[in-house]
């Protein structure tokens, strides 16, 4: 149920809303936005009667949701979610974000160069997983805590926000103290356990759509997340498998207005497991951008070649630094531009 509360509502009014929410059996969801403050009732609650709401004192409309998840609907937060991060970097507003870096950690030299790279072209997030999940038992695994301190290693010395995957409940409180974004990969869409325990994180999550997943499973899978209070939560296509073989797979174009029109949640585009080839990665990102995604998810690599893992899908610096110039001129089309470069740190 959403309770959306007259513009000049006082607080005792509120109080008296939230009460009554509860006391009827549900959990009490608070957003205030610029112009009003939205209650959200989930739960399974007794009987109760919409319309006795609408006559309370200070209640502008109540409605029940009928659609299965309730937090993650658009009618929670009307104006759109904005992630917001300390050092004024923003995510769902006007801005378009970068996330660049490689696939994963491999040495300091590697993630010192990559950090360098991201933020010369301009920038706001280097990614680098620390924890691999592969799907060869022999492959590459990560580095483990090792490669989370190189990470916040080089975060500090630049200024980038740093963003890695977590994959299992124990990794959390490991994690704590090195990300500024935790990333639950597309296998981990559904892995509700994990997804609970990130609801109790006071730290900004992005959720990638699982690789078989339909929206509205993207979307509940997101209800897991701010269910449990975090509503630092960001979306991301990356891609779904279908019959085509040319790409590893089929980048969702689709999804991104789709899912702005469903949800107060800022969507990013990965073209790069999107494609899983470099050479349409630009065209990928380009496409997001016009779709309307809040950011992108790039893997850009100093020598993709020699990459550990998932070099034929990363970027060369020289590609990668390219996208930007192009996207900073596509953005103003849309409406959007390209967010601003991090502020200058000490030098690497």
């Amino acid at each position: 149920m959403i309770v959306a509360m007259q513009e000049h509502a006082t607080e005792e009014q509120i109080q008296e809303i939230i009460s009554r929410l509860t006391d009827i059996g549900f959990n009490v969801h608070r957003t205030t936005g610029t112009v009003q403050t939205i209650l959200a009732g989930v739960g399974t609650p007794g009987i109760f009667d919409v319309k006795d709401f609408e006559l309370l004192e200070g209640v502008a409309e109540a409605h029940r949701i009928s659609s299965p998840y309730k937090l993650a609907g658009r009618g929670f937060r009307p104006e759109g979610t904005v992630v917001k991060f300390a050092n004024g970097v923003t995510v769902g507003g006007g801005e378009v974000v970068v996330m660049g870096g490689p696939c994963s950690v491999e040495s300091r030299d590697q993630i010192f160069r990559s950090a360098a790279l991201v933020k010369a072209a301009g920038g706001q997030f280097l990614r680098g997983g620390a924890f691999k999940p592969r799907s060869s038992p022999y492959s590459f695994q990560g580095m483990g805590l090792e490669g989370l301190k190189l990470l916040r290693e080089v975060g500090d010395a630049t200024g980038l926000l740093i963003i890695s995957e977590v994959m299992e409940i124990s990794q959390i409180e490991l994690m704590l103290p090195y990300v500024d974004v935790f990333q639950v990969g597309a296998r981990n869409m559904q892995n509700f356990n994990l997804l609970r325990e990130l609801g109790q994180v006071r730290k900004a999550i992005v959720l990638k759509r699982g690789m078989s997943a339909t929206i509205e499973e993207l979307l509940l899978s997101a209800e897991y997340i701010l269910a449990g209070g975090n509503y630092d939560l960001m979306l991301c296509e990356r891609g779904i498998r279908t019959f085509e073989t040319a790409t590893r797979n089929t980048m969702d174009i689709s999804a991104i207005p789709v899912i702005h029109k469903l949800s107060h949640l800022p969507i990013l585009g990965d073209p790069s497991h999107g494609a899983g080839r470099r050479d349409i990665v630009p065209a990928l990102a380009k496409a997001a951008v016009a779709a309307g995604a809040d950011g992108l998810l790039i893997e850009m690599h100093p020598n993709p070649d020699k990459a550990i893992s998932d070099g034929a899908q990363s970027l060369f610096p020289e590609q990668f630094e390219k996208l930007l110039e192009e996207i900073r001129l596509l953005a103003p089309a849309i409406g959007r531009k390209i967010a601003a470069p991090v502020a200058e740190q000490v030098s690497i």
